[in-house]
């Protein structure tokens, strides 16, 4: 063993230092990361390595090609030295033009995006993210970044009219330093919400998990940043930082310099969170579980309707704004569930670099078949799956992977008490519930009714023909931060939010997260050119005179 600074890495592996006032700053600890494809053959052996290695244990001879980078576990130093640089940056980047921070920046963003689109690709495969996936990836940063959303972005963040001879704006306003948890399931997507925090005048610091640091790294520090230089953004208006989640999170809130913490993470961990940034005095901005509802009506196209339900089954189930449970008009549920067992038959294991692969290694099998036995102990029945499999698709009780699994619900009486209903599981365990028969009238509104109570509130779906279906459901559905009719459930657009909702999705403050809003403030304006009299400002004239009245008397003053 030798000195970790010798370390020789295999050629195309990446080492990332924390991130501080526009710059790299090493660490005398490390994390490496393994390449996801190498613990299919053998998890041990890298496993073994990287512990070793992460404890600063470095062999003489060259690492492997399966240890793919490093970076930087920041200090408890460096972590305050990217707040107090945040902060030095955050008051002369809010005062830079919205062109400048929105649009020049996100178009920029998606000229490298296009650029580097490959080697991106490559970074979320290593990370063990399916190739397909890391491609839809890759489209929700050109939506959220293209121009449609950024003209959308335009309407939100100022608004201005004239009032007699007075100038009035509303405006949202940043709210100073903003701090980013992102998720361990997709920590770079996670950690690009940022992005928008940064559009609206924040300083950003941001936690690579240990977990998954090298796409947060690379991310920020190869696309990001540059940007931020290019557009003239101050040192220290982006920080990237990775250590454990307690002490990183614990300091942020500890720190009179941070406004807020936008938080990703299971909604027991996130709600207890928010408690804390409220009594700290910090915005707290949750992104927590789903539990999405698909809804069939009985004119749905069961064939499309199946195809965007197998979504609920990418990433096996590990991604929080999958479908997550079905309900179904009795009359298409035979159709939609003889779609559906086709569909969950095209999801396929195998490794994230190979092509038309849509399944990941489960490691909480264990979990999978507890909520599939409290299932079926509950009345449900099993359609299609319910088996762990190897990578080839051999099924294996061993097996790393699990069968996209098929649950059929009957009746929404007592539903939600089945865990996968009730639940967010995030597993590929999809309970397709079949509503008791009833007038549609009847059905509809119990349809809504469930919808809404559901506990959770990320996105919901809908597929049905008649419009009066699609009207009254739209009209009435009130929770979720998205709602879709007839499309895709995960497949982004532009203007729309990719994530944020109600509920145990969102905390007491939760909504559709547009992080440009969300890390903002409301801020009224009005600047007069002169001559008003303040008392009749205040007092106006004659409330005949009608709106306007004291500023026709404001005008004739100037005059």
């Amino acid at each position: 063993m030798h000195d970790v600074r010798d370390v020789e890495l295999g050629p195309g592996a990446r080492t990332y230092g924390s991130y501080v006032r526009g710059g790299s700053v090493p660490g005398e600890q490390w994390v490496y990361v393994v390449d996801a494809a190498a613990l299919l053959d053998d998890a041990y052996t890298p496993l073994t390595l990287k512990r070793k290695l992460d404890k600063g244990q470095i062999p003489r001879e060259p690492l492997p090609a399966s240890i793919v980078g490093r970076v930087a576990r920041a200090s408890t130093e460096v972590l305050q030295q990217a707040l107090e640089a945040a902060a030095e940056a955050a008051p002369a980047w809010a005062s830079t033009p919205l062109e400048v921070r929105l649009d020049a920046v996100c178009a920029l963003l998606c000229e490298r995006v296009v650029e580097r689109a490959g080697e991106i690709e490559e970074v979320l495969v290593r990370e063990g993210h399916p190739r397909a996936l890391a491609r839809w990836q890759l489209s929700g940063m050109l939506a959220a970044w293209g121009p449609e959303s950024v003209a959308f972005h335009h309407t939100q963040m100022h608004h201005e009219f004239r009032h007699g001879t007075r100038e009035i704006s509303v405006r949202r306003r940043p709210d100073g330093v903003v701090c980013l948890n992102p998720p361990q399931n997709a920590p770079m997507s996670g950690a690009l919400l940022g992005v928008h925090a940064l559009c609206a005048g924040n300083a950003l610091v941001v936690r690579a998990p240990r977990s998954g640091p090298l796409g947060v790294m690379y991310a920020l520090q190869e696309l990001v940043a540059p940007v931020l230089e290019e557009v003239g953004a101050p040192p220290g208006t982006l920080g990237a930082v990775c250590g454990d989640p307690g002490p990183v999170l614990s300091a942020w809130l500890r720190s009179p310099l941070v406004d807020d913490v936008m938080y990703c993470g299971a909604s027991e961990a996130g709600l207890r969170f928010q408690q804390r940034c409220v009594a700290a005095g910090k915005k707290p901005v949750l992104e927590l579980a789903g539990n999405d509802t698909v809804t069939v009506w009985k004119d749905a196209d069961c064939a499309l309707a199946a195809e965007a339900l197998a979504e609920g089954f990418f990433g096996s189930g590990q991604l929080c704004m999958v479908p997550a449970q079905v309900l179904v008009h009795p009359a298409a549920a035979d159709r939609l569930l003889t779609e559906l067992v086709r569909q969950a038959r095209l999801v396929r294991p195998g490794r994230a670099g190979d092509e038309g692969v849509l399944l990941t290694p489960v490691a909480r099998g264990q979990r999978f078949f507890g909520c599939l036995e409290d299932a079926l102990g509950r009345g449900a029945e099993l359609v299609c799956g319910g088996h762990a499999m190897r990578v080839d698709g051999a099924r294996d009780a061993a097996g790393p992977f699990l069968e996209p699994t098929v649950v059929l619900v009957r009746g929404l009486a007592g539903a939600r008490r089945i865990a996968a209903v009730r639940e967010d599981t995030f597993l590929p365990l999809l309970p397709v519930i079949v509503a008791e028969p009833a007038a549609d009238d009847v059905l509809l509104s119990r349809f809504v009714q469930f919808v809404n109570s559901n506990g959770h509130g990320l996105r919901n779906s809908l597929w049905a023909a008649d419009r009066t279906v699609v009207d009254h459901f739209v009209d009435r559905v009130t929770a979720g931060g998205l709602l879709k009719v007839n499309d895709s459930h995960i497949g982004f657009l532009p203007g729309l939010p990719s994530h944020g909702g109600t509920g145990l999705t969102g905390g007491v403050f939760g909504e559709a997260n547009y992080p440009m809003l969300r890390t903002t403030h409301v801020q009224g304006v009005s600047v007069a050119a002169g001559g008003i009299r303040p008392r009749e400002a205040v007092f106006g004239t004659d409330v005949a005179d009608g709106p306007g009245g004291a500023d026709s008397a404001d005008s004739a003053a100037a005059g």
